[in-house]
């Protein structure tokens, strides 16, 4: 069985669903550790309510990125973690992370990359009134969501799609989404094939 540690900032619901997977055997992974960015985030109640234990820090604490990276670099080595899942973590991984867990730190989007890269992808596909966005799962190197595509999902907006309807939609896909890929992943070893994108 496999240790992955998830990385988020907010309220967790990617958090909760890879969870769920684990406890209803969909997904034969330990959920090791939480680590949070944000102290007030709920995730960090998600975390406690399932027995998870976490490490919440405020990066203005520290001198520099290296520096936290570095801590949590040797809390996840304290507890063997094998994959890294970032779900909602709201902060560009450095090059220490990025070194000791190569090809092993994985990122769920909520668009069709390259479309609508970083911050409220939402927010990006509404205001260009696109037709079609989705979600990617990706691995993560330098830079902002730009690492290898493992898997892409569509989902169409509505002539007069609100935000509360499309981040539903797009909720809807992650949930199921991110746990399937994450056990191919992790039963793979990081090796999987490219995955055709579908229509929502």
């Amino acid at each position: 069985m496999r240790n992955i540690a998830v990385f988020a900032s907010g309220s967790g619901s990617n958090f909760q669903a890879i969870i769920d997977a684990v406890q209803v055997g969909k997904l034969d992974a330990t959920v090791s550790l939480l680590i949070c960015d944000q102290p007030g985030a709920f995730v960090i109640d998600r975390a406690k309510a399932a027995g998870i234990p976490t490490f919440v820090f405020k990066a203005k604490d520290y001198r520099s990125k290296e520096e936290y990276e570095k801590k949590i670099s040797l809390l996840l080595q304290e507890r063997d973690v094998d994959f890294v899942v970032l779900a909602g973590y709201m902060r560009l991984i450095g090059p220490t992370l990025l070194t000791a867990f190569k090809e092993r730190i994985v990122n769920i989007h909520p668009s069709l990359l390259p479309l609508f890269p970083g911050k409220d992808a939402i927010g990006q596909a509404l205001a260009q009134k696109a037709k079609w966005s989705g979600v990617t799962v990706h691995f993560v190197d330098e830079g902002m969501d730009p690492g290898p595509i493992i898997a892409q999902e569509r989902v169409r907006l509505d002539e007069f799609e609100t935000r509360e309807g499309l981040q539903a939609k797009i909720q809807s896909i992650e949930h199921k989404l991110y746990p399937a890929i994450l056990k191919t992943l992790l039963t793979q070893g990081g090796d999987i094939n490219d995955k055709e994108t579908s229509t929502y």
